[in-house]
């Protein structure tokens, strides 16, 4: 699953389940849901149950999988992706076996989406009003770019006097930004841990992480989230270059139309305009496909085949580092030079280069502003240019254990928040459900010699849990 794909699924399901049968109302929400959140295991699972008459229950779902423990894992994930997402409900079936039926509202309308019918609109009206000639795909690519590339100078231009002033966006979606404490709130502003994490994340995940605060203010604006997670999947499934009416719109997503322009998602001719147009931007939120041209598209810090010319068209890689702690960047772009300028020291600066020094100075001033020492080597490992990608490891292993140790110099102790398990039972159970937490990602600490373990998500490990349970009261009534 995408970063992107992650990001909005944790956001789903902290909701309510009131909240889903509304939004399951619309096909197109519950195709979103089905192409962009869900496993391969899972979809197939939905699918085998989309026309079934009556409950599935838990013993012929676990003969479609191989009884290997990787299967086993992989079959447990996607069951609680289903259940995490109100996909999937436990009903007991009539011989009163444990089993599974599909949500009745996700079930009524992924079947209209995938055959037609109805008359819900949720895909979207074309609009009579075609502006063909005049707004062109090529247009709106540079129209959702310039207005992205905005967002992203203002994160990073806080500490930046050069940028910010070439910063066009609305008080609003400032204000939005350091709500979702991208940049520090004070008088001189600065890029904040999450700031730089969203700096480093490819366009569809920025875009998801931006909305997502967006979700999370919408009841402060008078909005129903509803209406703007239905919108937001909407645009998904829209058509790149095609204008779109805006009469089957509530007031609340009228009211998104100009937040979703100033984001670069979408193009109203005016505020007054009947109709409107989705830019890539909004047409690949429910796609793994590329929020915008690989000629013209910014990576996820904003660098562009055109403004590297050290590299080729599908090579993202512009940073060299040495063992000395220099730092070359074959980049014009004044975007990421003030990344960089984040953790090292710029020395110079050529039309196409700039060199910098990875000092202590600089490391501790970016950890002192929130950013990580992991974050600085994930980025400098992902952005290194294509001549160090031959060597193994990438970068020197002297400059990332020193990095690291400059962290360290102010660090003694890390804290996660989470929930310790104990008394699992046997030992192998104890094994299957520390696998089962480390394949979700969860495990954080396991005390094999106690038999505890540490997690730092427990509605997943419920969930496990509730299943091994009814697996076991159903063997106790076979043995009977």
């Amino acid at each position: 699953m995408s970063s992107a794909s992650q990001r909005a699924l944790d956001y789903l399901e902290s909701l309510p389940g009131t909240t889903f049968t509304k939004l399951y109302q619309q096909p197109s929400t519950a195709l979103a849901v089905f192409r962009r959140m869900l496993p391969h295991l899972a979809k197939t699972i939905v699918m085998g149950m989309l026309y079934m008459p009556t409950p599935f229950s838990v013993k012929d779902l676990e003969s479609w999988v191989k009884p290997d423990s990787d299967s086993t894992q992989a079959r447990d994930k996607a069951l609680s992706v289903l259940v995490r997402l109100r996909i999937m409900l436990d009903k007991p079936g009539k011989d009163g076996r444990p089993s599974y039926v599909l949500a009745p509202a996700f079930a009524k309308a992924l079947r209209l989406a995938l055959t037609g019918g109805g008359n819900h609109r949720s895909f979207g009206v074309p609009s009579t009003e075609s502006e063909k000639a005049h707004v062109t795909v090529e247009y709106l690519d540079t129209l959702a770019r310039r207005q992205w590339e905005a967002i992203l100078y203002y994160v990073v231009g806080s500490a930046n006097s050069n940028l910010s002033g070439n910063v066009n966006i609305t008080p609003g979606t400032k204000r939005l930004l350091q709500k979702g404490m991208f940049v520090a709130a004070s008088k001189d502003k600065q890029t904040t841990k999450q700031g730089f994490e969203f700096l480093l994340q490819e366009i569809n995940a920025q875009v998801w992480t931006l909305l997502i605060v967006y979700l999370e203010v919408s009841a402060e604006l008078q909005m129903d989230s509803v209406d703007v997670l239905s919108f937001l999947f909407t645009l998904g499934s829209l058509e790149l270059g095609v204008s779109y009416s805006t009469s089957n719109l509530t007031p609340t997503q009228l009211q998104m139309l100009e937040d979703l322009t100033d984001f670069g998602l979408v193009h109203r001719p005016s505020p007054s305009s009947s109709h409107y147009y989705p830019t890539r931007l909004a047409t690949t939120l429910t796609s793994d496909s590329p929020a915008l041209p690989n000629n013209s598209t910014p990576s996820a810090t904003g660098l562009t085949a055109s403004t590297n010319p050290a590299t080729g068209s599908d090579e993202k890689g512009f940073i060299i580092v040495e063992t000395n702690y220099r730092l070359y960047a074959y980049t014009s772009s004044p975007l990421l030079i003030s990344i960089i300028s984040l953790f090292a020291d710029l020395k110079t600066r050529y039309p196409n280069l700039i060199t910098a020094k990875l000092g202590k100075r600089s490391i501790q001033q970016a950890i002192a502003a929130g950013i990580t020492s992991e974050q600085i080597i994930s980025y400098l490992t992902t952005h290194a240019h294509p001549v160090l990608r031959h060597a193994t490891p990438i970068l020197p292993p002297t400059v990332v254990d020193q990095i690291r140790l400059w962290q360290l110099e102010g660090e003694r102790m890390t804290t996660y928040s989470g929930f310790l398990i104990k008394d699992v039972g046997g030992p192998e159970d104890y094994d299957k459900a520390v696998r089962y937490a480390e394949a979700l990602g969860v495990l954080k600490k396991e005390f094999k010699n106690k038999g505890w373990f540490f997690v730092s998500r427990m509605d997943q490990m419920s969930a496990y849990f509730r299943n091994l349970h009814a697996r076991r009261r159903e063997a106790q009534m076979a043995a009977r």
